[in-house]
């Protein structure tokens, strides 16, 4: 089975990305950290029923990865967007037997939390982007338990494709949640999320 885990905001610079999420939003982010392996660094904000968000960008600090960076990072140049929805399993070798085009898994870690997230070769996912990244925890740990409660929580996770329906009969026998919708259209995703100020869109 897959779960939906969290999303992912991309930006070119993290200040750039908070500045944009937390104006969408209405709501403070938190502090995240730093991921050695890709070169990349973050900030969270926790939404409800174990959900989490993060904006995710380049770290400046950090030395080039050997590979191609996830979330597709090293190409984007763009205002910051909505980019990447990822979803665990309790068996990754299992679910990528069923979606090779996931990518290959990479160990990582981030102070105490422990791992494993399947990354395309050249960091892009099928489907244009919008197939799911898919994870597996390996730690006691997860994310969302530590952050703050910020009243915010997601309604709607909209997945458009020109091949949506593939896309969605595919992911089908994995993946219920009913938050999660699949719509005919140019490649993008869509979060509707609620907040103390009403609902608001990341897209």
């Amino acid at each position: 089975m897959l779960r939906l885990d969290h999303l992912a905001v991309a930006a070119r610079d993290l200040e750039e990305g908070r500045a944009a999420v937390e104006a969408a939003l209405g709501v403070r982010l938190q502090p995240g950290g730093k991921h050695a392996h890709f070169g990349t660094h973050n900030l969270l904000l926790g939404l409800e029923d174990g959900l989490y968000l993060e904006v995710i960008a380049i770290d400046p600090e950090a030395p080039a990865p050997e590979g191609a960076r996830w979330f597709d990072l090293d190409r984007f140049d763009a205002a910051p967007r909505l980019q990447t929805w990822i979803c665990r399993s309790d068996d990754l070798g299992s679910a990528l037997v069923r979606y090779p085009q996931a990518g290959a898994p990479v160990a990582l870690a981030r102070g105490d939390l422990r791992w494993r997230m399947a990354v395309p070769r050249d960091g892009r996912l099928a489907f244009d982007g919008v197939f799911p990244a898919l994870m597996q925890w390996e730690c006691d740990a997860h994310p969302a338990e530590r952050l703050t409660a910020s009243g915010c929580g997601l309604a709607r996770l909209v997945v458009r494709h020109p091949e949506a329906g593939r896309l969605a009969d595919m992911l089908g026998p994995d993946l219920s949640d009913a938050r999660v919708v699949f719509e005919i259209g140019a490649p993008s995703l869509r979060a509707e999320i609620s907040t103390p100020g009403g609902l608001r869109v990341l897209e």
